[in-house]
């Protein structure tokens, strides 16, 4: 170790202190991007689990192939295992209580198939052969036929099908509720053959069987000899190595074996960092380019910060080096040493800290996700070599640029410049000249404290550039929080119940009755009435927005929107009318027919695949439009010589009502206006819902189906809106976690350059002492430079970070559309926050140094 690299470390022996403060920034910077890294990481392992517990673990599927197609596809050097899938058919279900599900659904795997999808056994065995059959523990729960493990069935099995006037035929799957009119089933089972089964085993209700699905799932075993009875299976492929590639790879192996149709696991594939949507792909790429700089920016600026005042303070020692022959090179090295030691002793530290901190997170987040969502897996700490690997990279790299600008200021530092402290401290009269309105305004205390920050312009630099940063940091993250979960909800259904009730009041005389019984049911926690009454209306060319006059039919000068009125029960109607801001005796004025237009749309568009929310149409609170009735059968529209006025507009949709989409208006009125415009001719348009949310949405489906009325339909939603809702909350996890580490590290940047800026400034703040300064006009000094460090960052931080939020905003743009917004509330917490920040960190620092010794101060050397 040469002569400097020792005297480097014995000067950061002798100011413990500042390199203390130094080492503990770089162990937060380290311990942040590492906290980022392994929750990345860990949040894309819940994901993948998540989604394997849902619907398996299977890359590609391979529709309809024959034995020669399957023997290719297994054959392919890509290919590790390959299930053999087949949906057998349906069979009527003999006895079943619940009318919606009259079938058994007989569904076949391979042996392989038994492993890599979600199938838990809760009594009993797997089936061995295609004689052998596991039921759904929901068949006896559920439907009330009871089967038992022995028992020998005898089942019709075909295809659900459904005939219409003209002799076409419609196939139907999973998917795709029970087809039914009024009471009568009107599908039928066609082209079935006889199967017998022994029952060996009973599991639980499989995830991927959806709550309306009209069929209760059964599992048969199947091998390649059913390709000679049945003529085709599916083909399921989990591959060797998950790579983009994939994607080609298997639509050129469909082309080669004449494979009709090929179909991918999405969404098991995007959490591999995969997909085959390029808009989406731009979209993730671009968002994670401009969020790492961010972070990488905010890492720089805090130990660039604790270099740039370390080189600040070791100005005359540097120049003593100099003045006995210390050349640039080992000035600037000595710099780089310093880094070298700093990073040595902090980059494991912060690593196993940023570790320590993501295991004591997930730990009580787990409490909260099992409990209160019921997420079948949890958060595990992943710990990955790429992500260890790349948050050392990361922070070796952050340290090399932090100390890069630092180590050529102290190349060029001289024995006269370091005496003089030339290079930090200008005292020109033109430097440090300030206006008289200053003075006169606030004080001689101001005016000192702006004089401060002038003669001090490094210092002063430094710190409002930790502001900025900070301010950047902030900023970014939260909009970028924001936008990630403005897509999110764009692209799911937006729904807000468990479970859906629909009847015509022309069928059923005693809705309200009935709707009432089943609102008291015991695990119903919420719910609300709607009456739906179709209607229409023309709107003048003006008035549509720009970006769907082209998808809108206009005939002269006007395009044709079909209204959905939507009234809500009295007490719903209120909840919402003060949640959008609406007085609601103007909504239940019986003088005057009047609600309140939903004039936002969200909807995907079908060429380009993105998601848009626009506006839907160019209004104002107190115009009137035209409501014209609609026969659905011959499209005649008809005047029905009344007006409705638009007492309100918003963006909120309520309980049960979705976007209506391009074309359509929801405006949600009372059921006094309902029944206003209802005639005989308009009954058949109106239907009414009731929307429910149930702490046991299943068992409320069951208590709804034993009440035997007719003429009701029930969709069961609350699988599709838990998982909606998984999504949002893990992505409120991740980003949420992500703002608290951001603004840690600028909290945490901010005291720190701030209070060693203070340290530094002892001599400076005895001497104004000694000439008479008192503790009152001291403390005005401190809060005037507080104030201007505040403005000055706030003027500079929120031009950049309206910057970047733009940046980020189109970089959604690649896959969804909507307008730019500015976060309003952000805004004001970052305004607030500066103040009270750099204000705390000022008072902080200037309680630990107001009780120093004037003399001994003056006479300090050293910190």
């Amino acid at each position: 170790m040469n002569i400097v690299n020792k005297l480097t470390i014995r000067h950061l022996k002798q100011n413990k202190r500042r390199t203390l403060v130094t080492i503990i920034g770089v162990i937060i910077s380290v311990a942040m991007v590492t906290a980022v890294t392994t929750l990345g990481a860990s949040f894309l392992d819940l994901a993948k689990r998540q989604a394997i517990s849902n619907d398996g673990e299977w890359h590609v599927v391979y529709e309809d192939v024959n034995l020669e197609q399957v023997e290719a596809i297994k054959s392919d050097e890509e290919t590790k295992k390959l299930i053999l899938s087949s949906d057998l058919g349906y069979a009527p279900l003999e006895g079943s209580q619940n009318a919606y599900k009259p079938y058994l659904f007989v569904k076949g795997f391979s042996s392989e198939g038994f492993e890599q999808f979600p199938i838990e056994l809760s009594e009993g065995r797997l089936p061995e052969n295609e004689n052998e059959i596991i039921i759904s523990d929901s068949i006896e729960s559920n439907g009330k036929v009871p089967l038992n493990i022995g028992d020998q069935l005898t089942l019709p099995v075909g295809d659900r099908m459904l005939v219409d006037e003209a002799g076409n035929q419609t196939k139907f799957d999973q998917q795709t509720d029970l087809q039914m009119m009024e009471e009568e089933i009107i599908e039928e089972l066609q082209n079935q053959e006889t199967h017998q089964y022994t029952v060996v085993g009973v599991m639980k209700r499989v995830s991927w069987e959806l709550n309306w699905a009209p069929g209760y799932t059964v599992i048969t075993s199947i091998d390649k000899s059913v390709l000679d009875e049945n003529g085709s299976v599916n083909a399921v492929v989990v591959l060797e190595k998950v790579k983009k590639s994939l994607f080609k790879h298997a639509e050129q192996l469909a082309k080669e074996n004449d494979i009709s149709k090929v179909d991918f696991n999405s969404e098991l594939l995007r959490y591999y960092g995969v997909s085959d949507d390029d808009n989406l792909n731009r979209t993730l790429y671009s968002l994670l380019a401009i969020i790492m700089s961010v972070i990488i920016i905010g890492s720089v600026a805090l130990i660039y910060n604790a270099f740039a005042i370390s080189v600040s303070e070791r100005a005359r020692h540097l120049g003593m080096l100099s003045s006995v022959g210390a050349t640039k090179s080992q000035k600037r090295n000595s710099v780089f040493f310093e880094g070298f030691i700093i990073g040595l002793i902090s980059i494991p530290i912060g690593l196993l800290s940023g570790i320590g901190g993501m295991g004591v997170t997930f730990w009580f987040i787990n409490q909260f996700l099992e409990g209160a969502l019921g997420v079948s897996v949890s958060l595990e700490l992943t710990i990955t070599a790429y992500s260890i690997i790349g948050a050392c990279l990361v922070s070796m790299l952050t340290i090399f640029i932090s100390t890069f600008i630092p180590a050529r200021k102290a190349s060029k530092i001289t024995a006269i410049d370091a005496i003089r402290q030339t290079a930090d401290i200008k005292l020109t009269g033109k430097t440090v000249k300030t206006s008289k309105f200053i003075r006169r305004m606030f004080g001689v205390e101001a005016e000192i404290g702006l004089k401060n920050l002038k003669r001090n312009k490094g210092r002063y630099r430094v710190t409002v550039f930790s502001l900025v940063i900070s301010i950047v940091l902030f900023l970014s993250v939260s909009f970028f929080t924001d936008s990630l979960k403005k897509s999110l909800l764009l692209s799911q259904d937006g729904i807000n119940y468990d479970i859906q009730i629909g009847a015509s009041e022309a069928s059923i005389s005693n809705v309200e009755v009935l709707f009432e019984n089943i609102r008291t049911l015991p695990d119903v926690t919420n719910s609300s009435t709607m009456r739906r009454l179709d209607l229409a209306t023309l709107v003048e060319k003006e008035k549509i927005p720009d970006e769907l006059v082209e998808t809108m039919g206009i005939e002269d000068g006007k395009a044709t929107y079909y209204l959905s009125l939507i009234g809500l029960d009295e007490k719903s109607l209120k909840e919402y009318a003060d949640q959008v801001g609406v007085d609601v005796s103007r909504l239940t004025d019986a003088n005057h027919i009047s609600g309140i237009i939903v004039d936002t749309i969200s909807y995907q568009d079908g060429k380009t695949g993105k998601f848009i929310e626009t506006k839907s149409i160019k209004t104002s609170v107190g115009e009137k439009v035209e409501l014209l009735s609609q026969d659905f059968d011959t499209g005649e529209i008809m005047p029905l010589e009344k007006h409705l006025e638009v007492a309100g507009l918003t963006d909120q949709l309520p309980m049960g009502v979705y976007s209506s989409g391009v074309g359509g208006l929801n405006i949600i009125v009372s059921d006094q206006v309902i029944d206003q415009l209802v005639n005989e001719k308009l009954a058949d348009n109106l239907q009414t819902e009731l929307f429910l949310m149930s702490d046991d949405p299943l068992k409320t489906q069951q208590e709804i189906e034993d009440m035997k009325e007719t003429n009701l339909y029930i969709y069961n939603v609350y699988q599709s809106r838990q998982r909606e809702e998984q999504l949002v909350m893990l992505l409120s996890i991740f980003t949420y976690g992500f703002i608290v580490l951001i603004t840690a590290i600028s909290i945490a940047n901010i005291f720190n350059t701030i209070s060693t800026s203070i340290s530094l400034r002892k001599r400076e703040f005895a001497m104004l002492k000694s000439v008479g300064m008192t503790a009152k006009g001291f403390n005005k000094m401190i809060s005037y430079e507080s104030i201007f460090y505040g403005l000055k960052a706030l003027l500079y931080g929120l031009p950049i970070s309206m910057g970047i939020m733009f940046l980020i905003y189109k970089g959604t743009m690649n896959s969804f559309t909507y307008p730019f917004w500015i976060p309003w509330l952000s805004l004001g917490i970052c305004f607030v926050s500066v103040f009270v920040i750099v204000g705390s960190a000022m008072l902080y620092s200037i309680a630990k140094v107001k009780k120093d010794n004037i003399i001994e101060v003056l006479r300090q050397e050293n910190i």
